[in-house]
């Protein structure tokens, strides 16, 4: 497409009499298919020369010289669009998507260039819960997103294991828990035990108290304080991990509040030091503008907050990675937070601060509802998970019971299904479960993807693979042909647009729309059997159907089964 834009641009500036580079704006897609494949917008041409912009495009149509592989050129109000030759666009696209194969949507614009992408981030001593699953998905695509475009990654997973919730367990554990419990813990009995203790204050509010006496006692380094935190970390890592193996999560890096502690006094003096605090009833602030607080970097009993650990933090990745860019992939609950962050560090001179974003999402409900961990009503990640696995394995028995490696099958689609259903929609907006639609084989739904992926190899197995020529894929001129070509034409840029926009549901969006043009294509036309030159451009195009299919699917964490 990049090719087919960069003739059309220089045959637009001929007619304009101006150099290609002095054209203002792109080619781009039109906003609405039925005007054409390529269009022009006039809007910014409009406002260099005073001339109205329907004027512009009809003038520039009467003049255009258009490219060999341009079928029409027209103006339709303030658009120049541009309809594609079938033959020309195949035969631009399907080669290069047959040279690329699973790696196609590529780039180098990322070369060089680092981005820190903060994501998951739970907190210790409590399961994953479904809720976590937005932004370790997100951010896990983000990252796929960014190394697929020539970026260096580096994932973090910045645990939460750091405050008084620590001291009240340890109370549980103390008051509440049998001899020897923490030898054989899970993280399931560490959240009945926060579960318990927040049940027992209620009847004893002096626990509290006891809760914050031990969390200052971990903080003094306390051997049996210490003991107990780093046994709490250690089930919960092991928890963490298995699950989200089953997610193919991975993080380059997992640290937590804790590895900062012995950076505050340093962060805290670096912002002292850059004149920007002062002294509010006793507690170490930085006075904000834009309507925002206070940003309190120190408590009046000297505690330090979560905001400290993060100014710690952000100093020690621009240290250790230099990035280019820094990611926290958190709910929308959490912008004051960061919009206080981001102001700080710019107050104490780092120009990098800039560089810096918060990328918010929405709320995951259930049912319509939200659970909350202290009163243990919390849906688990875990146990969604099984209860996808399992129902996708109940319909694989009752529609291909001889399917082989079915346990597996159950599991790609099943857990594909459940972040596919994520990931979909646009980030910010609020996501309601429901099963019927999460398990939808025939419509918005990530097993319609996978299905599609399904259905070209199977195509491609009984096709037996062709008798070894090259595919001429001028052949391809039907609507249902071109219309799956130009959407195949367009992944790279898609790809593109997701890591730019930070919107992991453009990618899911394009791969619904493409799955339904490639079952159009298949359902209205014959791949095998009849010509056999249009068999086998036909059977290239199923193949390159499915590169781009299973590279879209890979960038959201999904796998692409070939049977399902």
């Amino acid at each position: 497409m990049e090719i087919f834009r960069q003739e059309m641009r220089i045959a637009i500036a001929r007619a304009l009499g101006r150099a290609p580079a002095d054209l203002p704006g792109e080619i781009e897609f039109p906003p609405r298919r039925e005007m054409g494949d390529l269009s022009y917008s006039c809007f910014a041409l409009s406002k260099e020369i005073k001339r109205p912009p329907q004027e512009i495009a009809s003038s520039i149509a009467k003049s255009l010289s258009a490219p060999a592989f341009v079928e029409s050129a027209s103006a339709q109000g303030p658009y120049l669009n541009f309809t594609l030759r079938a033959a020309d666009l195949a035969s631009g696209t399907l080669p290069e998507i047959e040279r690329q194969g699973d790696s196609c949507g590529r780039g180098s614009e990322g070369a060089g260039k680092t981005v820190v992408i903060d994501y998951s981030s739970p907190n210790i001593s409590k399961h994953l819960a479904f809720h976590h699953i937005r932004s370790t998905m997100i951010g896990q695509s983000l990252c796929r997103l960014h190394r697929a475009r020539g970026y260096r990654v580096a994932g973090v997973n910045h645990l939460g294991d750091w405050g008084t919730t620590f001291g009240k367990l340890m109370v549980a554990v103390k008051r509440l828990a049998p001899p020897g419990f923490l030898e054989g813990a899970s993280l399931s009995g560490l959240n009945d035990m926060y579960v318990a203790f927040h049940k027992a204050s209620e009847a004893e509010p002096s626990l509290e108290d006891e809760a914050r006496r031990w969390f200052k006692l971990l903080e003094d380094g306390d051997a049996e304080a210490r003991a107990m935190w780093t046994r709490f970390r250690e089930i919960s890592l092991a928890d963490f991990n298995r699950v989200y193996g089953r997610l193919g999560v991975v993080f380059d890096a997992i640290t937590g509040e804790s590895f900062f502690n012995d950076r505050l006094d340093s962060a805290i003096k670096a912002a002292v030091d850059a004149g920007i605090t002062e002294v509010s009833r006793g507690a170490l602030v930085v006075p904000l503008g834009g309507g925002m607080p206070p940003a309190m970097l120190r408590k009046q009993d000297g505690a330090t907050l979560y905001l400290t650990r993060d100014i710690a933090a952000a100093l020690y990745r621009r240290l250790s990675y230099g990035f280019d860019r820094a990611l926290y992939v958190t709910d929308a609950g959490q912008a004051l937070h960061f919009r206080q962050l981001f102001e700080v560090l710019g107050k104490m001179g780092f120009e990098w601060a800039s560089r810096m974003e918060h990328v918010p999402f929405g709320v995951l409900l259930m049912g319509g509802q939200k659970g909350k961990t202290r009163e243990g009503n919390v849906v688990l990640l875990e146990n969604v998970l099984d209860e996808a696995v399992r129902r996708t394995l109940d319909l694989i028995i009752e529609k291909n019971p001889g399917l082989e490696d079915r346990e597996e099958v159950a599991n790609a689609v099943g857990i594909g299904a459940v972040v596919f259903n994520d990931l979909k929609n646009k980030r910010v907006k609020d996501v309601n479960f429901r099963w019927e639609e999460v398990l939808n084989f025939e419509g918005d739904a990530g097993p319609y993807v996978q299905y599609a992926h399904v259905r070209a190899h199977g195509i491609l197995r009984k096709s037996g693979g062709g008798d070894g020529k090259a595919s001429d894929y001028s052949l391809l001129r039907e609507k249902d042909e071109k219309d799956l070509v130009l959407l195949l034409a367009r992944f790279d840029e898609t790809v593109a647009k997701a890591a730019r926009e930070l919107e992991p549901s453009v990618i899911a969006q394009f791969l619904l729309e493409t799955s339904a043009a490639f079952h159009r294509f298949h359902h209205n036309l014959r791949v095998i059997g009849g010509d056999a030159d249009v068999s086998r451009a036909r059977a290239g195009l199923v193949s390159c159907t499915g590169h781009v299919l299973k590279a879209g699917l890979g960038l959201l964490g999904m796998r692409a089964p070939e049977k399902m």
